[in-house]
């Protein structure tokens, strides 16, 4: 019996290509970087699958190239981008890995809001380059955590998870989100409020949102404005959520006390001046990035493209409808 031919667009954990290699003939990018558009419209054609990432721009070209395929088996809970109203009309089935990196990306948040309140990453500067002299009563002085007010804005599954854990710092929880959310508030005892009073009551603001055109700079200038200038912003979701060069300059006027941000609008690239500034901890998107997480997400990215390939329904199928127009359902 013949394998199929799939292709991987990136190294992931090796269980999951141990995993595919059993019933497919797989090529791997043996380069630790992102395709080129070109290499990508090369390489998925003549597959039957493809496992990709995040990073991979998949539009009507990709798919137009990858005639054939069944499935682009996507290694992320988001999928941005994807053109997914393109891949079902080219009946190509998308899935994602929702689920297993909500509690890595909460704990990433809380990381990013501790080392940010207590300015961790300064102070580790500091001792590095031995300007510590000894304890002083005004050195590095930060913001308290616990019995504060944490905002969180996106009650999905990570935003649950992320509110969750306050309960161990006594913090009273406010949320937001297109409506009520009666599961996190029985998970969190968390307040539903609208957006302006959160930004306005919250010391912590934790973003947990999709990608989406209405949540495309979500946070902004007026957005700054209203949070306190002892305030944090914590950014684990998508770069674009926040518009950068206003977050910028809100840090540079402090405006805020500080910022978090594990993504960015344009990464790899950052906001002009955002590097310079020390009321900023910056992380290379590494929220899922535990080995538990990361094998687990390839894992669950290689059977759904194993289902696709033989004949079923993948658990996380983002368009079902091209599984049911293909099998007569």
């Amino acid at each position: 019996m013949s394998k199929w031919n799939v292709y991987v667009t990136r190294l992931v954990p090796q269980p999951a290509l141990d995993l595919l290699a059993e019933y497919c003939d797989l090529e791997i990018n043996p380069e630790d970087r992102v395709l080129t558009r070109a290499e990508l419209l090369e390489k998925v054609r003549g597959r039957d699958g493809i496992l990709c990432l995040l990073t991979d721009i998949l539009d009507d070209e990709v798919f137009t190239a990858a005639k054939g395929a069944k499935i682009f088996a996507n290694l992320a809970v988001g999928f941005n981008n994807v053109d997914l109203e393109a891949a079902t009309r080219h009946g190509i089935m998308i899935t994602n890995t929702p689920g297993v990196l909500t509690e890595a990306t909460a704990d990433m948040a809380w990381a990013l809001l501790f080392a940010v309140a207590r300015r961790v990453v300064e102070g580790d500067k500091f001792t590095r380059a031995g300007k510590y002299k000894g304890w002083g009563p005004l050195l590095m002085l930060g913001q308290e955590i616990t019995g504060k007010t944490l905002g969180v804005i996106g009650a999905g599954r990570i935003g649950t998870a992320f509110a969750r854990k306050a309960r161990g710092f006594d913090m009273k929880v406010l949320y937001h989100d297109v409506q009520p959310s009666k599961a996190f508030e029985e998970a969190t005892g968390g307040q539903f409020v609208d957006k302006e009073t959160l930004l306005k009551e919250a010391d912590f603001v934790s973003l947990h949102v999709p990608l989406m055109p209405s949540t495309t700079h979500l946070i902004s200038t007026p957005e700054l404005k209203l949070m306190k200038k002892t305030a944090i912003l914590i950014n684990t979701s998508r770069g674009p959520v926040v518009d950068e060069k206003a977050l910028v300059k809100a840090l540079r006027e402090k405006e805020i006390w500080g910022a978090g941000l594990d993504v960015f609008e344009n990464e790899p690239e950052l906001a002009p001046g955002l590097a310079d500034l020390e009321n900023v901890v910056l992380c290379p998107h590494i929220a899922s990035a535990t080995w538990e997480t990361r094998t687990n997400m390839a894992l669950m990215a290689a059977n759904n493209l194993l289902a696709a390939l033989r004949g079923e329904l993948p658990p996380q199928c983002l368009n079902p409808e091209v599984y049911y127009r293909q099998h007569g359902k």
